[in-house]
């Protein structure tokens, strides 16, 4: 059994954050690992609290298990602020260049709630050099590429900048936030510039879901871990998360929750 390792925030509902993310590593077949960077406050409503966990205990977490259990593949999702990213960076420092690095830039809760304190954006761009994929939304993409990405020529600048300028090997814009068909774009760094392919999904109309960017991160991480290539990982994820997307279900009072199963 291959091992993945999420470094997130937790998410008391399990719909998305550090909770989700292992249960998709286990339906990969996938032993997940996760490091804790945040406690939350929230409901299928909302996020009302963000509690850091302290910078050190985050670096000790990681110093730790990678030198017992070195992962596979590993995932980045919710770092809340420019302490524990630093950290991060740190505890990451002796992880292969080999191993898959997938990167989910999250910046903003969907009510708006800052998940990482904005002094932390231009350190987490830095970070992305590292990356072997970063996965943004379109507002994630537009606000730390300064693009406007409301088009697919926009898309691929965006993309654009985040492999030839951040340095990131990989982009995949999520389209989930477009009016129209939730297109994702996934480009490539090539020997001449990136290379882009659009992923054509399909519009499911149904009430708000929660946890789709984590759950999509996740499992392309997991697929990864597996030994899949970057591309077959992007579209066996992004066909995992459409079938949990097309089941999820009411358990709360506010957006739905993925089915996983």
């Amino acid at each position: 059994m291959q091992t993945a390792l999420t470094i997130a925030g937790s998410d008391p509902t399990g719909g998305a954050g550090l909770q989700a993310d292992l249960q998709v590593f286990r339906r990969f077949e996938i032993h997940g690992c996760g490091v804790v960077t945040a406690l939350t406050v929230q409901d299928t409503s909302g996020v009302r609290q963000v509690l850091p966990v302290f910078p050190s205990v985050v670096l000790d977490q990681l110093r730790v298990l990678l030198a017992d259990l070195p992962p596979s593949a590993v995932k980045i999702g919710m770092l809340a602020s420019d302490d524990v990213l630093r950290n991060v960076v740190l505890g990451l420092a002796t992880l292969p260049e080999t191993t898959p690095l997938v990167i989910d830039p999250v910046l903003r809760a969907s009510d708006g709630s800052f998940l990482l304190e904005k002094r932390a954006w231009s350190g987490l761009c830095e970070f992305l050099s590292r990356a072997s994929l970063v996965t943004p939304n379109l507002e994630e993409a537009a606000e730390l590429t300064g693009t406007d990405v409301s088009s697919e020529a926009g898309c691929e600048a965006a993309a654009r900048v985040f492999i030839t300028e951040m340095g990131a090997g990989a982009a995949l814009l999520t389209g989930g936030h477009r009016d129209g068909a939730p297109d994702d774009l996934l480009a490539i760094r090539g020997d001449n510039g990136p290379l882009f392919r659009w992923l054509r999904a399909d519009r499911i109309e149904s009430a708000p879901a929660h946890g789709t960017g984590c759950a999509l991160s996740a499992a392309i991480t997991a697929a990864l871990a597996a030994g899949r290539s970057l591309e077959e990982a992007t579209l066996e994820a992004q066909a995992f998360v459409q079938s949990a997307l097309r089941r999820a279900q009411p358990l709360g009072g506010g957006a739905r929750l993925l089915d996983f199963s």
